[in-house]
């Protein structure tokens, strides 16, 4: 039987940060951060900065240009996928799946209303495939929604045909993300889009995957609550741990044990991926996270779209700021403390807030 790692809670942590990036050694450039991650999140929300833009910028700082990721994208070094920008190398680890839409063996009742639908509407997809061999890259408002079955939903897709069909598309591996005109996304034959590079097999595809999950998260269960799209969990990948003080066992990426750790301090995004699965979050920093933003007002404990703040080994606080763009100011209400902050916490905490409005062109301005 393999050896089972055993961890304190500051070792977990610690891996973590380290597979993540955040440690006080920066990265050398975007696509590195890009690779080690396995993707950035794209968002609407940008109540500070765009998710994937502050993800970079919370791993390369005053280095990281907001072209940078234009340019990756434009040249295809980065290709979005259901809203994930991705290496484009990483592309042949889901063509296997796509190919074998909506899925193998027994189906799911889901599965199975979504193949249904799709052949339902087969005379619509022809046509949105037609249309862009000949026109593409074009986006969604200019293709011909011929479906003969509306999509039925209870949500803000109702009737939304057009926008449903691509999914599905891009699922079946047919259309993809060609990039962007401002926000509104610009849609191709995938064969256009994505790399020519060969296919990889689709067991082996879900081990990668599971294998590179666990080199950026470094630590992380094997098995538990299923996200959508992109899972926190990664399978037989990597070695058994268990961590001191929390239940259950995880799966550890050995290369980072034994490494020396050097810490900073480093706001991050909602939705970095340090803290992006609330349980373990909670289970390894003993960080209570959630994003606010869709609550009332008055029932926000930290604000509207707080940043945790990472101190060395430890998430320390939330910092609730926004960009008033109209008035130039990047506007900090207050630094909530989960912890005493030091002199020397608050010093480095403050360094990064103001690093942070410089970044982003605006004065600082605090009101809490």
């Amino acid at each position: 039987m393999p050896k089972v790692h055993q961890l304190s809670r500051q070792e977990a942590r610690r891996l973590a940060i380290k597979a993540q990036l955040l440690e006080r050694d920066r990265p050398d450039g975007l696509l590195t951060v890009a690779r080690r991650l396995t993707l950035l999140q794209l968002d609407p929300v940008s109540a500070v900065a765009p998710s994937a833009d502050l993800v970079a910028w919370s791993r390369l700082g005053s280095a990281y240009s907001l072209a940078g990721l234009r340019k990756a994208v434009d040249e295809r070094q980065l290709i979005e996928l259901m809203a994930l920008l991705r290496p484009a190398e990483d592309l042949a680890l889901y063509r296997a799946r796509m190919a074998a839409w909506p899925g193998t063996g027994e189906l799911k009742g889901w599965q199975i209303h979504f193949r249904d639908w799709v052949q339902a509407n087969d005379r619509c997809r022809r046509d949105i495939l037609g249309r862009l061999r000949a026109e593409g890259p074009l986006p969604s408002r200019e293709l011909p929604d011929t479906c003969d079955r509306p999509w039925a939903s209870t949500g803000w897709t109702n009737n939304k045909n057009i926008t449903k069909l691509l999914d599905f598309m891009v699922a079946r591996g047919e259309v993809a993300v060609a990039g962007r005109k401002g926000r509104e996304r610009l849609w191709d034959l995938a064969e256009r889009v994505y790399p020519d590079h060969p296919v990889v097999p689709a067991e082996e595809a879900v081990r990668e995957r599971d294998r590179r999950r666990l080199r950026a998260l470094g630590i992380a269960r094997a098995t538990g609550v299923e996200f959508s799209v992109e899972p926190a969990v990664v399978g037989a990948a990597g070695e058994p741990a268990v961590v001191e003080g929390v239940r259950g066992e995880w799966r550890v990426d050995p290369s980072y044990l034994g490494q020396p750790f050097a810490g900073r301090a480093a706001l991050l995004s909602p939705f970095d991926r340090l803290v992006h699965d609330r349980g373990r979050t909670l289970d390894l920093f003993e960080f209570d996270y959630q994003l606010e933003m869709y609550k009332p007002a008055a029932k926000r404990r930290w604000g509207y779209y707080a940043l945790p703040v990472l101190y060395g080994d430890r998430l320390v606080g939330k910092v609730d700021a926004l960009a008033d763009r109209k008035a130039g100011a990047l506007v900090v209400h207050a630094v909530h403390q989960d912890v005493p902050f030091t002199a020397a916490m608050t010093a480095e905490v403050d360094q990064e807030i103001t690093a942070l409005a410089d970044w982003l062109e605006l004065d600082l301005r605090r009101q809490g």
